[in-house]
């Protein structure tokens, strides 16, 4: 009877390891679709704001880029930790739709009283070829290489839209349901080639997968996907 329990026992703790590695395989796994759902999250849920809460729809359809960071921490508040992780697609520039996206590292980032939070979710569109050569660099710093704006918010933004295209990056951030425009001056965006790479199972710098990519991931498609559904490819008139 003894020698009989000892192989179930033996084949017990090999299927307790194995699936609990596949288990954290998984978890390890999942960490970009999860930046990608939070992302996708926070942008439906700011384009469903009534309109006088929510990213003029005019600066949505005209932005060439689109970047979501969820949860990124403000300045100073710990040390070493003032960053946030996040998602950046662009439009193909023939046909206007969504490309496939990247991920990229926000650090250095602050925020007045309007905010006050300690940490928010950061979205900024990217308006011209200026913001998108900016994106393309191993590391830019806003507000020095790149320009960037507080953006407006609500229906009666449309009266310095003209003003703000010329601006390379039109920025935002959200936080206890808080939405305003956000200054991001200081602030340097680096692109995460690990963990892209990790994603499209091969490796890819920025401009090749946001330009270039013909197919999007599962594990980010729902990015892609609300991208589509709230800023459609504009119309030609």
């Amino acid at each position: 009877m003894y020698k009989t329990k000892v192989p179930i026992v033996i084949l017990s703790l090999f299927v307790l390891f194995y699936v609990g590695g596949l288990g954290y395989a998984e978890a390890e796994q999942s960490g970009e679709a999860k930046w990608a759902a939070k992302a996708a999250n926070i942008l439906e849920t700011q384009m469903t704001q009534i309109p006088d809460k929510r990213i003029p729809e005019s600066l949505l359809k005209k932005a060439k880029c689109v970047a979501v960071f969820p949860s990124v921490l403000k300045a100073g508040f710990v040390v070493g930790a003032k960053r946030g992780e996040g998602l950046i697609s662009c439009r193909n520039q023939d046909t206007g739709k969504w490309g496939a996206p990247a991920f990229f590292r926000i650090t250095g980032v602050s925020w007045g009283l309007q905010i006050g939070a300690q940490a928010a979710d950061v979205i900024f569109l990217v308006m011209n070829q200026k913001g998108i050569d900016g994106l393309l660099k191993s590391k830019t710093t806003l507000g020095g290489e790149v320009g960037v704006t507080a953006g407006p918010v609500g229906r009666n933004a449309s009266v310095s839209t003209d003003l703000l295209l010329k601006s390379p990056i039109i920025s935002y951030a959200r936080s206890k349901g808080v939405f305003a425009g956000l200054s991001l001056e200081g602030s340097t965006i680096k692109y995460l080639k690990k963990e892209t790479t990790k994603v499209y199972g091969k490796e890819v710098d920025a401009r090749g997968v946001l330009f270039n990519e013909k197919t999007t991931p599962e594990t980010v498609k729902v990015f892609h996907d609300t991208l589509s559904k709230f800023a459609p490819k504009p119309e030609k008139k």
